[in-house]
């Protein structure tokens, strides 16, 4: 498989996949517009300056170098807020006394607040469900810690992805039925739809700015705050992997958690290594456990590539690849590449 950088001719296939994805992955809509300006600003991102007052986009796709097939997405933001406002609810904890009646009140407190502001967001991770077998998910989740080393002057210090909050059976936000439409009166899905369509100007127009208390909510709404649904366990669980943590920030349409982790300490950043290819082979795969199995980029912004390949380690600085990987890389003998080698289990 190759993943590489999106451009315009990927259009039709984004679509398609739009279409077979659930609601609340809002960084893929099922709108061609959307779409259009989306990859439209993929290309300026990948220009040689780095962006520093707006958001930029990267999005990577995962496609079958035989058919040409497109089979899953992944993405990263830099610059979050900078073009239009980025919200989160954060939890926080009010405490009030009276000395004359020996009282002492702890109140839980939700706050609209604009954290993320500048940072870096993991997003449109999504991969059709026959080709999550083996490596496949953990190559396209990772591969783009790999581009984050390669460009790292891209990205700030902070790195956070939301996970998808709990729905109930009929795909209902409790948390958006007892809180959020209360001041919109949408619908979780119309809501989430114009927020990734048309930008969450209408949220700062319409929500209000003061706390909302949480003993004020009823118990179904509290107690989805922070829990993820249940098709996005895994997802989180990959994070928790890479070091990311919960630290009290949600989604304000479905009280998803938000992880996130400082990017130098993100395991798969630390473990990336760049070394200079030594030699070629024809071995596609590394069963015999004599070379270690890895996700292997080019390093070049202007036509970024990754795919899986045996390694095998001439010294600490020189590797063996498959002649195979080589050709969709676009390298030769004495290029450099950066690697990182695949677990055992993803």
């Amino acid at each position: 498989m190759l993943i590489r950088s999106a451009g315009p001719q990927d259009l039709e296939s984004l679509l398609q996949l739009s279409a077979l994805l659930p609601p609340g992955m809002t960084s893929m809509p099922f709108d061609r517009p959307t779409w259009v300006k989306k990859l439209e600003l993929v290309q300026e991102s990948l220009s040689e300056t780095p962006r520093t007052d707006t958001e930029s986009v990267y999005l990577l796709v995962m496609e079958e170098p035989e058919s040409g097939k497109i089979v899953g997405t992944a993405g990263i933001v830099a610059g979050v807020g900078l073009t239009r406002p980025f919200y989160n609810y954060k939890l926080s904890k009010d405490m009030k006394a009276s000395e004359a009646l020996g009282i002492r009140v702890i109140s839980n407190l939700l706050n609209l607040v604009n954290d993320f502001t500048g940072e870096t967001e993991l997003i449109s991770l999504f991969l059709m469900p026959e080709y999550r077998s083996r490596f496949g998910g953990q190559f396209l989740s990772r591969c783009r810690y790999v581009f984050m080393s390669d460009f790292p002057e891209r990205f700030s210090d902070i790195v956070f992805a939301e996970i998808r909050g709990w729905l109930d059976e009929k795909q209902s936000s409790p948390f958006w039925e007892h809180l959020g439409q209360k001041f919109f009166n949408l619908p979780f899905d119309k809501a989430d739809f114009i927020s990734a369509v048309n930008g969450s100007q209408f949220i700062s127009d319409l929500m209000p700015r003061f706390p909302v208390y949480l003993e004020l909510l009823p118990e179904a709404a509290v107690k989805v705050i922070g829990r993820p649904h249940d098709d996005a366990v895994p997802a989180r669980k990959l994070l928790e992997k890479e070091g990311f943590q919960y630290q009290g920030t949600i989604d304000i349409f479905d009280a998803g958690p938000v992880m996130q982790c400082e990017r130098e300490n993100i395991e798969s950043i630390r473990n990336t290594r760049q070394v200079t290819v030594h030699g070629l082979s024809e071995s596609k795969d590394s069963e015999d456990g004599s070379e270690a199995t890895c996700i292997v980029s080019n390093g070049r912004l202007a036509n970024y590539r990754l795919t899986l390949s045996p390694v095998q380690y001439q010294d600490e600085n020189k590797v063996s690849i498959s002649r195979r990987a080589a050709e969709l890389l676009g390298i030769s003998v004495g290029d450099k590449v950066r690697i990182l080698e695949l677990r055992s289990r993803s």
